[in-house]
């Protein structure tokens, strides 16, 4: 059997062209059981629309049912909202903040602290008088006020 006009339909409905008796003719035809194989492929698609309007549908009392739940429905109270809560985020990054600045005040002192002890762990110059002096390269403004005042001399070495 042709169907060259089934086929020709089907181009029709996906070019979006058909009328409602055309899709109608479609429905009817791919409802039938016997489908050709070259076209079985697009039964469940105008079958499903036909079956699914068999099976769902919804029951008589449906409306009744929807109004008396917007009916139940009691007013909604209004939320008063304390200006504790309100403020709670800027309370939440303050205390961010805080920590952070403390964390890094406590890493600063730690470095302080290490570089001061490294300074006191280095061994002294000595020198013929007798008097030796600690002096840390890194700490070049003590270094620089103890040659003025004419305690040390440049080098590291006492008077």
């Amino acid at each position: 059997m042709d169907y060259k006009y089934i086929e020709m339909l089907l181009e029709r409905y996906w070019a979006c062209d058909t009328s409602l008796e055309e899709e109608e003719i479609l429905r009817a035809f791919f409802s039938q059981k016997d489908v050709p194989s070259s076209l079985k492929a697009y039964k469940d698609l105008f079958v499903y629309e036909h079956e699914a309007q068999k099976t769902e549908r919804l029951g008589d009392d449906f409306d009744q049912k929807m109004l008396d739940m917007i009916a139940d429905e009691k007013p909604a109270k209004a939320r008063t909202v304390s200006l504790k809560a309100k403020l709670m985020p800027l309370f939440r990054a303050a205390a961010v903040v805080a920590i952070i600045l403390t964390l890094g005040n406590a890493m600063q002192m730690a470095t302080d602290q290490r570089d001061n002890s490294a300074a006191s762990h280095i061994p002294a110059a000595s020198s013929n008088k007798g008097a030796s002096v600690a002096v840390v390269k890194s700490d070049s403004m003590k270094l620089d006020t103890l040659q003025k005042t004419g305690v040390v001399q440049p080098g590291g070495i006492v008077k």
